[in-house]
């Protein structure tokens, strides 16, 4: 910053690769290596609360829904580990973003799934809602398209949504590779979005591909928000919403601020290096919290409770209402705090 001030430039900030680790490491006040060494163990501890909570499941939870709950819960410590890592070796950044954005692609799939899971697997949802419509005039796609007519719930539409969350899944993963492939031959950088990089054109691809994928689960979200909601679908989506917007908007919204020099130069520290520096902090902290709260909204009680089921209602009208049978005890049409 004096540099700039007295109108020359630090080598540092005009850098295109972040800065080793011994550097930043040796630029660090009493107040940095505090905040590293707190933000670290942010990350231990949200480990070992996935850890543990990946115990209870295996004891607690029935085995055909031990896989997707695993996944789906492992996303927060996924991505603030990997924020960490990257917090501390600056040049693996590209990596360990990369790493944390296709976790995350899979774990979109994961959620569409665990929702046809609770409702009973997609036999049940087919039969609970074979007269039923699909709304899908909804976000991110759809939302200002209000005129747009119901599709029918049937096997083959089901399968379309599927597929919607399934091709960013796959698609991401190798768009990745793709990258790292370019970035080997220096056509690839995070840092260039000129419409010469390569960067600039996958980029655009997989904002296309994870809209595409947000579709469907927000569609099967509406659907079954209201059969889900004595299995806190709302909080369980809630934070699903919480942790891809902070992976995604703000790390956009902070690469985009560093990329204009909005965000300064700090030696050791380049513009857009200090941006990625930012955000993996956040992320540490945010993705603390949210693990924190997930294994509140997850985890249930099952000493005298049995995993709550949510089967049709025989002989009624098309609109059905759900029932569910714990112990003797008929919860229907309201919800259920476990």
């Amino acid at each position: 910053m004096e540099g700039e001030a007295n109108g020359t430039l630090h080598p540092s900030c005009g850098a295109s690769e972040p800065p080793y680790s011994r550097e930043l490491l040796h630029s660090l006040d009493l107040a940095g290596i505090f905040l590293f060494a707190i933000l670290t163990l942010m990350t231990l501890i949200a480990n070992l609360v996935f850890v543990e909570e990946v115990v209870y499941i295996y004891r607690k939870i029935p085995s055909s829904k031990r896989s997707i709950l695993i996944w789906i819960n492992a996303a927060a410590p996924v991505i603030a580990t990997a924020s960490c890592i990257g917090m501390w070796i600056p040049r693996s950044t590209m990596f360990t973003d990369f790493t944390a954005a296709v976790f995350f692609a899979i774990v979109i799939h994961k959620f569409l799934l665990m929702m046809i899971k609770e409702c009973g697997g997609q036999k049940l949802f087919l039969r609970r809602f074979e007269n039923g419509h699909f709304k899908i005039s909804t976000g991110p796609c759809c939302c200002c398209c209000l005129c747009l007519p119901g599709v029918r719930i049937t096997r083959q539409t089901l399968l379309w949504l599927k597929l919607g969350t399934f091709q960013f899944a796959f698609f991401r993963p190798v768009l990745m590779f793709l990258s790292i492939v370019l970035w080997t031959n220096g056509n690839y950088s995070p840092y260039n979005l000129s419409l010469e990089g390569a960067a600039i054109w996958i980029s655009c691809f997989i904002g296309i591909l994870t809209i595409i994928a947000l579709w469907p689960v927000v569609i099967m979200f509406q659907q079954v928000r209201a059969v889900l909601n004595c299995k806190k679908i709302i909080p369980k989506f809630a934070l699903y919403q919480f942790i891809l917007i902070l992976s995604q908007l703000q790390a956009a919204v902070i690469n985009i601020l560093a990329m204009q020099r909005i965000i300064p130069c700090v030696p050791p520290l380049s513009s857009s290096a200090r941006g990625a520096y930012m955000i993996q902090q956040l992320l540490i902290m945010e993705m603390f919290l949210i693990t924190l709260i997930s294994r509140v909204v997850y985890r249930r009680r099952y000493d005298d409770l049995e995993p709550p089921e949510c089967t049709p209602e025989e002989g009624g009208d098309n609109k059905q209402t759900p029932k569910i049978i714990l112990n003797g005890t008929v919860c229907q049409g309201g919800s259920l705090g476990v």
